[in-house]
Protein backbone atom coordinates (compact mmCIF):
# COMPACT_ATOMS: atom_id res chain seq x y z
CA UNK A 1 0.00 0.00 0.00
CA UNK A 2 0.73 3.57 -0.25
CA UNK A 3 -0.24 5.52 2.82
CA UNK A 4 -0.11 9.11 3.44
CA UNK A 5 0.00 10.61 6.69
CA UNK A 6 -0.25 14.48 7.60
CA UNK A 7 0.48 14.71 11.06
CA UNK A 8 3.00 12.22 10.92
CA UNK A 9 5.33 14.17 13.87
CA UNK A 10 2.65 13.52 16.31
CA UNK A 11 3.70 10.76 18.70
CA UNK A 12 0.46 8.39 17.90
CA UNK A 13 0.76 9.06 14.57
CA UNK A 14 4.65 8.31 13.79
CA UNK A 15 4.16 5.66 15.55
CA UNK A 16 1.93 3.62 13.00
CA UNK A 17 3.90 5.40 10.20
CA UNK A 18 6.98 4.25 11.43
CA UNK A 19 5.04 1.11 11.57
CA UNK A 20 3.44 0.61 8.80
CA UNK A 21 6.85 1.72 6.81
CA UNK A 22 8.15 -1.28 8.82
CA UNK A 23 6.33 -3.79 7.02
CA UNK A 24 6.85 -2.87 3.62
CA UNK A 25 4.27 -0.31 2.53
CA UNK A 26 5.13 3.29 1.32
CA UNK A 27 4.71 5.81 3.40
CA UNK A 28 4.94 9.41 2.82
CA UNK A 29 4.02 12.64 5.24
CA UNK A 30 3.71 15.61 6.32
CA UNK A 31 3.56 17.89 9.80
CA UNK A 32 3.91 21.78 10.74
CA UNK A 33 5.92 20.88 13.03
CA UNK A 34 8.65 19.95 10.26
CA UNK A 35 7.77 22.74 8.03
CA UNK A 36 9.03 24.95 11.37
CA UNK A 37 11.80 22.88 12.38
CA UNK A 38 13.53 20.47 8.96
CA UNK A 39 15.96 19.06 11.33
CA UNK A 40 13.59 17.82 14.27
CA UNK A 41 14.93 14.72 15.42
CA UNK A 42 11.32 12.71 14.60
CA UNK A 43 11.85 13.57 11.23
CA UNK A 44 15.41 12.40 11.04
CA UNK A 45 14.25 8.96 12.04
CA UNK A 46 11.35 8.85 9.95
CA UNK A 47 13.18 9.51 6.93
CA UNK A 48 15.95 7.13 7.90
CA UNK A 49 13.30 4.35 7.71
CA UNK A 50 12.06 5.19 4.67
CA UNK A 51 9.42 7.39 5.31
CA UNK A 52 9.27 10.56 2.60
CA UNK A 53 8.34 14.04 4.22
CA UNK A 54 6.47 16.99 2.45
CA UNK A 55 5.77 20.00 3.07
CA UNK A 56 2.04 20.09 4.79
CA UNK A 57 0.83 22.34 1.47
CA UNK A 58 -1.44 19.52 0.36
CA UNK A 59 1.05 19.61 -2.74
CA UNK A 60 2.21 15.77 -1.74
CA UNK A 61 -1.12 14.30 -2.14
CA UNK A 62 -2.32 12.80 -5.44
CA UNK A 63 -4.86 9.79 -6.52
CA UNK A 64 -1.83 7.02 -6.35
CA UNK A 65 -2.26 6.67 -2.65
CA UNK A 66 -4.29 3.76 -1.30
CA UNK A 67 -6.07 6.41 1.34
CA UNK A 68 -4.61 9.51 3.97
CA UNK A 69 -4.70 8.86 7.34
CA UNK A 70 -4.83 12.28 9.57
CA UNK A 71 -3.77 13.27 12.94
CA UNK A 72 -6.88 14.25 14.95
CA UNK A 73 -4.68 17.70 15.63
CA UNK A 74 -5.46 18.43 11.75
CA UNK A 75 -8.04 20.74 11.06
CA UNK A 76 -10.55 20.25 8.34
CA UNK A 77 -8.75 23.58 6.67
CA UNK A 78 -5.36 22.58 6.33
CA UNK A 79 -4.20 22.18 2.74
CA UNK A 80 -3.72 18.64 3.09
CA UNK A 81 -7.38 17.86 4.10
CA UNK A 82 -8.53 20.27 1.32
CA UNK A 83 -6.49 18.55 -1.30
CA UNK A 84 -7.35 15.23 -0.03
CA UNK A 85 -10.96 15.89 -0.61
CA UNK A 86 -10.70 17.42 -3.48
CA UNK A 87 -9.32 14.28 -4.99
CA UNK A 88 -11.63 11.80 -3.63
CA UNK A 89 -9.12 10.08 -1.76
CA UNK A 90 -10.30 7.88 1.06
CA UNK A 91 -9.37 9.81 4.36
CA UNK A 92 -9.13 7.81 7.37
CA UNK A 93 -8.28 9.54 11.26
CA UNK A 94 -5.30 8.19 12.92
CA UNK A 95 -8.13 6.60 15.72
CA UNK A 96 -10.11 5.15 13.02
CA UNK A 97 -7.15 4.02 11.44
CA UNK A 98 -5.14 2.38 14.95
CA UNK A 99 -8.72 0.21 15.51
CA UNK A 100 -8.40 -0.96 12.05
CA UNK A 101 -4.57 -2.50 13.10
CA UNK A 102 -6.14 -3.48 16.24
CA UNK A 103 -8.46 -5.76 14.50
CA UNK A 104 -5.81 -7.17 12.62
CA UNK A 105 -3.93 -8.70 15.67
CA UNK A 106 -3.96 -10.64 18.43
CA UNK A 107 -4.11 -7.23 20.42
CA UNK A 108 -3.19 -6.55 23.90
CA UNK A 109 -4.63 -3.44 24.97
CA UNK A 110 -3.50 -1.08 27.31
CA UNK A 111 -6.02 1.55 28.98
CA UNK A 112 -6.47 4.18 31.66
CA UNK A 113 -6.04 7.61 32.34
CA UNK A 114 -2.32 7.01 33.77
CA UNK A 115 0.18 4.85 33.00
CA UNK A 116 -0.75 3.56 29.15
CA UNK A 117 2.73 4.59 27.51
CA UNK A 118 4.91 2.66 30.49
CA UNK A 119 2.91 -0.04 31.00
CA UNK A 120 2.37 -1.07 27.00
CA UNK A 121 6.09 -0.63 26.58
CA UNK A 122 7.33 -2.52 29.44
CA UNK A 123 5.38 -5.21 27.97
CA UNK A 124 6.47 -4.86 24.55
CA UNK A 125 9.79 -4.92 26.00
CA UNK A 126 9.47 -7.84 28.29
CA UNK A 127 7.36 -10.11 25.63
CA UNK A 128 9.85 -9.06 23.18
CA UNK A 129 13.35 -10.11 25.88
CA UNK A 130 11.18 -13.45 26.21
CA UNK A 131 11.56 -14.25 22.49
CA UNK A 132 7.66 -13.90 21.47
CA UNK A 133 8.79 -11.00 18.32
CA UNK A 134 5.52 -8.73 19.90
CA UNK A 135 4.31 -6.15 17.97
CA UNK A 136 4.50 -2.61 19.52
CA UNK A 137 2.52 0.47 18.73
CA UNK A 138 2.79 3.12 22.01
CA UNK A 139 2.69 6.89 22.52
CA UNK A 140 5.98 7.01 24.96
CA UNK A 141 9.27 6.04 23.50
CA UNK A 142 10.88 3.11 25.29
CA UNK A 143 14.38 4.14 25.69
CA UNK A 144 15.58 0.50 24.64
CA UNK A 145 13.32 0.58 21.40
CA UNK A 146 15.25 3.97 20.33
CA UNK A 147 17.89 3.72 17.75
CA UNK A 148 18.22 5.88 14.45
CA UNK A 149 15.62 4.76 12.73
CA UNK A 150 13.19 4.68 15.74
CA UNK A 151 11.93 7.05 18.04
CA UNK A 152 10.65 4.05 20.41
CA UNK A 153 7.54 4.54 19.79
CA UNK A 154 6.36 1.17 17.77
CA UNK A 155 8.23 -1.91 17.39
CA UNK A 156 7.31 -4.56 13.70
CA UNK A 157 7.66 -7.94 15.34
CA UNK A 158 7.10 -11.24 13.58
CA UNK A 159 4.31 -12.86 15.72
CA UNK A 160 0.75 -12.05 15.37
CA UNK A 161 0.58 -10.24 19.22
CA UNK A 162 0.20 -6.64 18.97
CA UNK A 163 0.80 -4.27 22.14
CA UNK A 164 -1.31 -1.22 21.73
CA UNK A 165 -1.35 1.78 24.09
CA UNK A 166 -5.56 2.44 23.98
CA UNK A 167 -5.88 6.08 24.45
CA UNK A 168 -9.37 7.53 25.48
CA UNK A 169 -8.73 10.68 24.47
CA UNK A 170 -10.48 10.74 21.15
CA UNK A 171 -13.05 8.31 22.21
CA UNK A 172 -11.92 5.52 19.49
CA UNK A 173 -11.63 3.12 21.94
CA UNK A 174 -14.88 2.02 21.96
CA UNK A 175 -14.02 0.86 18.29
CA UNK A 176 -11.22 -1.61 19.43
CA UNK A 177 -11.84 -5.51 19.57
CA UNK A 178 -8.50 -6.73 21.36
CA UNK A 179 -8.05 -10.12 22.74
CA UNK A 180 -7.22 -8.78 25.93
CA UNK A 181 -7.33 -5.79 27.91
CA UNK A 182 -5.61 -3.79 31.25
CA UNK A 183 -7.58 -1.38 32.96
CA UNK A 184 -4.65 0.75 34.69
CA UNK A 185 -7.05 3.08 37.05
CA UNK A 186 -9.92 5.91 35.98
CA UNK A 187 -9.76 9.87 36.96
CA UNK A 188 -9.92 12.76 35.52
CA UNK A 189 -7.97 13.60 32.05
CA UNK A 190 -9.70 14.12 28.46
CA UNK A 191 -12.88 13.56 29.42
CA UNK A 192 -14.85 13.31 32.57
CA UNK A 193 -14.42 10.41 34.98
CA UNK A 194 -18.11 8.73 33.91
CA UNK A 195 -17.44 9.55 30.40
CA UNK A 196 -13.76 7.52 30.41
CA UNK A 197 -15.75 4.62 32.48
CA UNK A 198 -18.18 4.22 30.09
CA UNK A 199 -15.19 3.46 27.45
CA UNK A 200 -13.88 1.09 29.67
CA UNK A 201 -16.82 -1.12 30.06
CA UNK A 202 -17.21 -1.18 25.88
CA UNK A 203 -13.83 -2.04 25.78
CA UNK A 204 -14.41 -4.78 28.00
CA UNK A 205 -17.22 -5.62 26.35
CA UNK A 206 -15.54 -5.88 22.95
CA UNK A 207 -12.31 -7.80 24.69
CA UNK A 208 -11.89 -11.51 23.42
CA UNK A 209 -10.01 -12.54 25.93
CA UNK A 210 -8.27 -11.84 29.32
CA UNK A 211 -9.33 -8.01 31.50
CA UNK A 212 -6.96 -7.74 33.90
CA UNK A 213 -8.06 -4.73 36.27
CA UNK A 214 -6.48 -2.58 39.30
CA UNK A 215 -8.52 -4.01 42.52
CA UNK A 216 -6.84 -0.63 44.28
CA UNK A 217 -8.86 2.06 41.99
CA UNK A 218 -12.08 2.97 43.26
CA UNK A 219 -13.12 4.60 40.24
CA UNK A 220 -12.83 1.15 38.12
CA UNK A 221 -14.51 -0.46 41.15
CA UNK A 222 -17.44 0.71 40.25
CA UNK A 223 -17.32 -0.52 36.55
CA UNK A 224 -19.50 -2.97 35.36
CA UNK A 225 -16.40 -5.18 33.79
CA UNK A 226 -17.29 -8.94 33.96
CA UNK A 227 -15.16 -11.46 35.16
CA UNK A 228 -11.46 -9.35 35.21
CA UNK A 229 -8.52 -10.98 36.95
CA UNK A 230 -6.95 -8.54 39.62
CA UNK A 231 -3.60 -7.39 40.20
CA UNK A 232 -2.97 -4.77 43.69
CA UNK A 233 -0.96 -3.74 46.19
CA UNK A 234 -3.14 -2.77 49.01
CA UNK A 235 -6.24 -4.91 48.79
CA UNK A 236 -6.41 -8.69 48.02
CA UNK A 237 -6.37 -9.57 44.33
CA UNK A 238 -4.61 -12.36 42.09
CA UNK A 239 -1.77 -10.38 41.83
CA UNK A 240 -0.74 -8.72 44.92
CA UNK A 241 2.57 -7.04 45.57
CA UNK A 242 3.81 -7.55 49.00
CA UNK A 243 7.01 -7.06 50.92
CA UNK A 244 7.30 -3.59 49.40
CA UNK A 245 10.49 -1.38 49.74
CA UNK A 246 10.53 1.88 47.75
CA UNK A 247 13.74 2.83 47.19
CA UNK A 248 15.17 6.68 45.87
CA UNK A 249 15.64 5.14 41.87
CA UNK A 250 14.10 1.61 42.09
CA UNK A 251 11.46 -1.18 44.09
CA UNK A 252 11.65 -3.98 45.18
CA UNK A 253 8.29 -6.67 45.90
CA UNK A 254 6.97 -10.07 45.99
CA UNK A 255 4.27 -11.56 44.01
CA UNK A 256 3.33 -15.35 45.06
CA UNK A 257 6.95 -15.76 47.19
CA UNK A 258 8.81 -14.38 43.94
CA UNK A 259 11.28 -11.67 44.70
CA UNK A 260 11.43 -8.85 41.80
CA UNK A 261 13.06 -5.96 41.27
CA UNK A 262 11.96 -2.78 39.59
CA UNK A 263 14.77 0.09 37.71
CA UNK A 264 11.86 2.57 38.26
CA UNK A 265 10.42 4.66 41.56
CA UNK A 266 7.19 5.38 43.03
CA UNK A 267 3.99 3.40 43.54
CA UNK A 268 2.75 4.28 40.24
CA UNK A 269 5.42 2.08 38.28
CA UNK A 270 5.11 -0.49 41.06
CA UNK A 271 1.52 -0.55 39.54
CA UNK A 272 2.26 -0.65 35.86
CA UNK A 273 4.84 -3.64 36.97
CA UNK A 274 2.53 -5.57 38.31
CA UNK A 275 0.12 -5.07 35.07
CA UNK A 276 2.56 -5.94 33.03
CA UNK A 277 3.50 -9.41 35.45
CA UNK A 278 -0.23 -10.03 35.40
CA UNK A 279 -0.22 -10.33 32.23
CA UNK A 280 2.41 -12.92 31.46
CA UNK A 281 1.59 -15.01 33.64
CA UNK A 282 -1.96 -15.37 32.58
CA UNK A 283 -0.46 -16.49 29.09
CA UNK A 284 1.59 -19.36 31.15
CA UNK A 285 4.99 -17.23 31.59
CA UNK A 286 6.56 -18.06 34.39
CA UNK A 287 7.31 -15.72 37.59
CA UNK A 288 10.57 -16.61 37.67
CA UNK A 289 11.33 -15.94 33.93
CA UNK A 290 9.44 -12.51 34.71
CA UNK A 291 11.64 -11.68 37.41
CA UNK A 292 14.89 -12.38 35.57
CA UNK A 293 14.28 -10.10 32.97
CA UNK A 294 11.83 -6.89 34.74
CA UNK A 295 15.04 -5.42 36.15
CA UNK A 296 16.17 -4.54 33.24
CA UNK A 297 13.32 -2.39 31.12
CA UNK A 298 14.95 1.51 31.62
CA UNK A 299 12.07 3.25 31.02
CA UNK A 300 10.25 5.46 28.81
CA UNK A 301 11.37 8.72 27.22
CA UNK A 302 10.18 11.88 29.79
CA UNK A 303 8.86 9.42 32.42
CA UNK A 304 11.37 10.45 35.40
CA UNK A 305 14.39 10.78 33.43
CA UNK A 306 17.78 12.01 35.46
CA UNK A 307 19.53 14.73 34.02
CA UNK A 308 21.77 15.49 36.98
CA UNK A 309 22.22 13.44 39.75
CA UNK A 310 25.60 14.69 41.98
CA UNK A 311 24.32 14.25 45.07
CA UNK A 312 24.02 17.76 45.70
CA UNK A 313 21.14 18.32 43.01
CA UNK A 314 18.84 15.95 41.39
CA UNK A 315 16.82 16.87 38.08
CA UNK A 316 14.19 15.09 36.45
CA UNK A 317 12.15 15.33 33.65
CA UNK A 318 8.82 13.79 33.32
CA UNK A 319 5.49 13.75 31.28
CA UNK A 320 2.95 13.89 33.94
CA UNK A 321 0.26 16.66 33.22
CA UNK A 322 -2.93 15.67 35.17
CA UNK A 323 -3.95 15.46 38.00
CA UNK A 324 -3.56 11.68 38.83
CA UNK A 325 -0.25 12.38 37.21
CA UNK A 326 1.32 15.34 38.90
CA UNK A 327 -0.16 13.37 42.48
CA UNK A 328 1.79 10.18 41.62
CA UNK A 329 4.96 12.13 40.76
CA UNK A 330 4.68 14.49 43.49
CA UNK A 331 4.31 11.44 46.34
CA UNK A 332 7.39 9.73 44.68
CA UNK A 333 9.70 12.99 44.82
CA UNK A 334 8.78 13.50 48.44
CA UNK A 335 10.28 10.17 49.11
CA UNK A 336 13.41 11.49 47.52
CA UNK A 337 14.40 15.24 48.30
CA UNK A 338 13.57 17.94 51.09
CA UNK A 339 13.47 20.80 49.17
CA UNK A 340 11.77 20.49 45.53
CA UNK A 341 11.12 23.39 42.57
CA UNK A 342 8.53 21.90 40.21
CA UNK A 343 8.38 23.41 36.94
CA UNK A 344 4.86 22.47 35.02
CA UNK A 345 4.29 23.38 31.85
CA UNK A 346 0.23 22.89 30.98
CA UNK A 347 -0.62 21.49 28.03
CA UNK A 348 -2.81 23.62 25.67
CA UNK A 349 -5.95 25.49 26.34
CA UNK A 350 -8.54 23.20 26.48
CA UNK A 351 -6.74 20.42 28.73
CA UNK A 352 -6.19 23.15 31.17
CA UNK A 353 -9.16 24.69 31.38
CA UNK A 354 -10.56 21.29 31.84
CA UNK A 355 -8.34 20.22 34.39
CA UNK A 356 -7.44 23.55 36.29
CA UNK A 357 -9.53 22.83 39.41
CA UNK A 358 -7.76 19.00 39.59
CA UNK A 359 -4.50 21.37 39.37
CA UNK A 360 -5.23 23.35 41.88
CA UNK A 361 -5.98 20.70 44.40
CA UNK A 362 -3.44 19.00 43.97
CA UNK A 363 -0.70 21.49 44.29
CA UNK A 364 -2.37 22.70 47.08
CA UNK A 365 -2.30 19.76 48.60
CA UNK A 366 1.11 18.51 47.29
CA UNK A 367 3.50 21.55 47.84
CA UNK A 368 4.98 21.47 51.34
CA UNK A 369 6.88 24.54 52.83
CA UNK A 370 10.10 23.67 51.38
CA UNK A 371 8.30 23.43 47.72
CA UNK A 372 8.16 25.97 45.13
CA UNK A 373 5.80 25.79 42.51
CA UNK A 374 6.55 27.63 39.01
CA UNK A 375 3.75 27.14 35.94
CA UNK A 376 5.48 27.95 32.57
CA UNK A 377 3.06 29.74 29.30
CA UNK A 378 0.22 27.06 28.29
CA UNK A 379 2.11 25.33 25.24
CA UNK A 380 0.60 25.96 22.76
CA UNK A 381 0.65 23.61 19.45
CA UNK A 382 -1.46 25.88 16.94
CA UNK A 383 -4.71 25.54 15.58
CA UNK A 384 -8.52 27.55 16.63
CA UNK A 385 -8.44 26.78 20.90
CA UNK A 386 -9.70 29.47 22.41
CA UNK A 387 -6.96 31.17 24.72
CA UNK A 388 -9.16 32.44 27.55
CA UNK A 389 -7.12 30.52 30.36
CA UNK A 390 -3.94 31.07 31.58
CA UNK A 391 -0.95 29.74 33.84
CA UNK A 392 -1.82 32.54 36.54
CA UNK A 393 -5.18 31.15 36.84
CA UNK A 394 -3.71 27.64 38.24
CA UNK A 395 -0.58 29.68 40.34
CA UNK A 396 -3.07 32.52 42.30
CA UNK A 397 -5.16 30.07 43.64
CA UNK A 398 -2.64 28.00 44.74
CA UNK A 399 -0.68 30.60 45.64
CA UNK A 400 -3.76 31.81 48.24
CA UNK A 401 -3.91 28.65 50.01
CA UNK A 402 -0.75 29.29 51.77
CA UNK A 403 1.99 27.84 48.95
CA UNK A 404 4.82 28.96 47.13
CA UNK A 405 3.59 29.51 43.45
CA UNK A 406 4.27 31.47 40.67
CA UNK A 407 3.54 32.03 37.09
CA UNK A 408 5.38 32.62 33.99
CA UNK A 409 5.41 35.21 31.27
CA UNK A 410 8.66 33.84 29.56
CA UNK A 411 9.66 29.97 30.27
CA UNK A 412 13.70 31.50 29.53
CA UNK A 413 13.27 33.77 33.14
CA UNK A 414 12.54 30.52 35.46
CA UNK A 415 16.70 30.89 35.29
CA UNK A 416 16.56 34.10 37.19
CA UNK A 417 14.33 32.63 40.12
CA UNK A 418 15.31 29.34 40.44
CA UNK A 419 17.01 29.33 43.96
CA UNK A 420 18.52 27.45 46.10
CA UNK A 421 16.98 23.97 45.92
CA UNK A 422 17.90 20.39 46.30
CA UNK A 423 15.94 18.91 43.31
CA UNK A 424 14.51 20.52 39.96
CA UNK A 425 11.43 18.43 38.07
CA UNK A 426 10.54 19.92 34.72
CA UNK A 427 7.05 18.53 33.58
CA UNK A 428 4.08 18.34 31.19
CA UNK A 429 3.03 16.87 28.16
CA UNK A 430 3.23 17.10 24.21
CA UNK A 431 6.45 19.80 24.17
CA UNK A 432 9.85 17.72 24.14
CA UNK A 433 11.74 20.87 24.58
CA UNK A 434 11.19 20.43 28.04
CA UNK A 435 13.53 17.89 28.02
CA UNK A 436 15.94 20.79 26.72
CA UNK A 437 14.95 22.84 29.49
CA UNK A 438 15.91 20.29 31.94
CA UNK A 439 19.38 19.68 30.73
CA UNK A 440 19.82 23.24 30.86
CA UNK A 441 18.95 23.67 34.74
CA UNK A 442 21.03 20.83 34.74
CA UNK A 443 24.12 21.98 33.05
CA UNK A 444 23.98 25.68 35.15
CA UNK A 445 23.54 23.83 38.43
CA UNK A 446 26.84 21.99 38.00
CA UNK A 447 28.37 24.76 36.73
Amino acid sequence: MKIYFSGIGGSGVSAIAGFMAEKGHAVIGSDRLFDECPGHPVRKRLEANTVRIVPQDGKGLDRSFSFAVFSTAVEQSNPDFLKGQELGIVIKSRPEYLSEIVSAYRTIAIAGTSGKSTTSGMLAFLLHRLGSSPNFIGGGRVKQFTTEKNPGNYVSGTSDYLVVEACESDGSIVQYRPEHTVLLNLDLDHHSVGETGMMFEILSENTSGIILLNADDWNLKACKIRDAVTFSIDKASDYQAVDIRYLPLQTTFSVYGQDFILSLPGKHNLYNALACIAVLAELDISLEKIAALLPEFSGIERRFDVHLNDGKHLVIDDYAHNPHKIQSLMQTMQTIGMRICYIFQPHGFGPTRLMKDGYITTFSNGLRDTDRLIVLPIYYAGGTAAKDISSEDIAAPVKASGRDALALMERDTVFEILGEYDVYVVFGARDDTLSDLAREIAARLEQ
